[in-house]
C-alpha cells in the first residue's frame, strides 16, 4: 500500500501494522462482488515473515463471492495456503533487471 519495503524500515511492529492495514483494505475488495479479480502482490512474503497469519488469509478467502478470483503472489507460501489453492506455480528467474543490470525497484511497477 505504498509503504515501501520492510527491509527499509527495520521496524517489525510497524511492518506488521502496515501489513494488517493492507490486508483489511484488500479484504474490502475480496468481499465486494463488483470485483471479479483481486491480486495480492507479495502477500506470501508477509505470511512468510509472520506479518499476517495463514488462518487470517484463509478466513478472508472464505468470504469471497463465488465468481471472484483471488491471486496471491510471493515466495514461500505456507502449506495451508498451498493446500487451499486451486493453482500453485513456482517460478524460476531466467533474467532479472535488478540482479543483472542493477535497475532499482520502480514506483508503479514493483511497489
Amino acid at each position: 500500500m505504498g509503504e515501501g519495503f520492510t527491509w527499509d524500515t527495520q521496524d517489525r511492529d510497524r511492518d506488521i501494522q502496515k501489513a494488517q492495514e493492507a490486508w483489511e483494505k484488500a479484504l474490502t475488495y475480496i468481499k465486494n462482488p463488483d470485483y471479479r479479480f483481486v491480486l495480492l502482490d507479495e502477500v506470501n512474503i508477509a505470511l512468510k515473515l509472520g506479518y499476517l497469519s495463514p488462518e487470517l488469509i484463509l478466513q478472508g478467502l472464505d468470504q469471497k463471492p463465488d465468481l471472484t478470483h483471488v491471486v496471491l503472489t510471493g515466495r514461500g507460501a505456507p502449506q495451508a495456503i498451498i493446500d487451499r489453492a486451486d493453482l500453485v506455480t513456482e517460478m524460476q528467474i531466467i533474467k532479472h533487471p535488478f540482479k543483472e543490470q542493477g535497475i532499482k525497484a520502480q514506483a508503479g511497477i514493483e511497489f
